[in-house]
């Protein structure tokens, strides 16, 4: 049994086939998937909630990503705090800081992941952070501005440096490993998947991007979260059955712990439909 921490399912890449796509992944194991409530910004943010009311063994993320933090208006931040209160919202997220790309001014990203920290601290949601080339300002920002430490979050799709890393375990802070662990050239990333401990492991696809080998270069989905538990039970010298029940506990101990309006939420047997 296997979760995939990250997957953007509402993408206009899953339109003719996004049942199929949940469907294969139940096949392959996947127990449940979080949703990334991001979307493409202010209009979209609702987008994970729909898909987890609509298929089962969803669960959501809300969020605003730094792509599109320039689009952020008032209303928007009042729309995230009500869409919090959702039952099927177990996450604030993607959130954070991207300066490769620099879709939003760098001051304009800073405030907005500053604004949905707090709020997600008043909410008592785990965080999932994106940051890219942006790492000490990312810090920077979790350290004044994420008041409930203890609620945790993730630092998804991992390709920083091992000082990252212990920070954010520090922190506390689960590490997510996508599909670059199998990437030919993506050896550091490997060197820091092995130094975090298993339980502060987890995994995803973020999909339909970052595609594992062998489906390199083909469109990403949940079922291929399989092949980075592979990658990652060799890296750590066990199996692909140790690695999914430990990161399907820390899955759920993560969101159980900081997710507490509905303690029985894992309770049962999750499944894909």
């Amino acid at each position: 049994m296997f979760i995939d921490s990250h997957a953007h399912l509402d993408s206009v890449d899953f339109d003719s086939d996004r049942a199929l796509v949940i469907e294969r992944a139940r096949a392959a194991g996947v127990a449940r998937v979080l949703a990334i409530g991001s979307g493409t910004g202010p209009g979209t943010l609702d987008c994970a909630i729909k898909l987890a009311e609509r298929f089962e063994g969803l669960d959501a993320s809300i969020g605003i990503h730094p792509h599109e933090a320039r689009l952020t208006a008032e209303e928007d931040f009042r729309l995230l705090t009500e869409l919090a209160g959702h039952p099927a919202v177990v996450a604030w997220g993607e959130i954070g800081l991207d300066f490769h790309y620099d879709h939003s001014p760098r001051d304009v990203q800073l405030e907005v992941f500053a604004r949905q920290l707090k709020l997600a601290a008043d909410r008592r949601l785990p965080v999932i952070i994106h940051t890219r080339e942006a790492e000490r300002e990312t810090l920077r920002a979790l350290q004044e501005h994420w008041t409930q430490p203890h609620i945790g979050g993730i630092l998804h799709c991992y390709s920083g440096s091992l000082e990252l890393a212990e920070s954010g375990l520090a922190m506390g802070f689960l590490i997510s490993f996508s599909g670059m662990l199998t990437f030919p050239k993506a050896q550091s990333v490997r060197d820091v998947a092995q130094r975090v401990p298993l339980e502060r492991l987890l995994i995803e696809t973020d999909a339909p991007y970052l595609a594992p080998v062998p489906h390199r270069g083909k469109r990403n989905e949940p079922a291929f979260v399989v092949e980075t538990a592979k990658a990652l039970a060799q890296l750590k010298e066990t199996s692909m059955e140790v690695i999914g029940r430990q990161t399907a506990e820390n899955y759920r101990r993560l969101f159980d712990r900081g997710y507490s309006r509905d303690p029985g939420r894992f309770t049962r047997d999750p499944v894909v439909q």
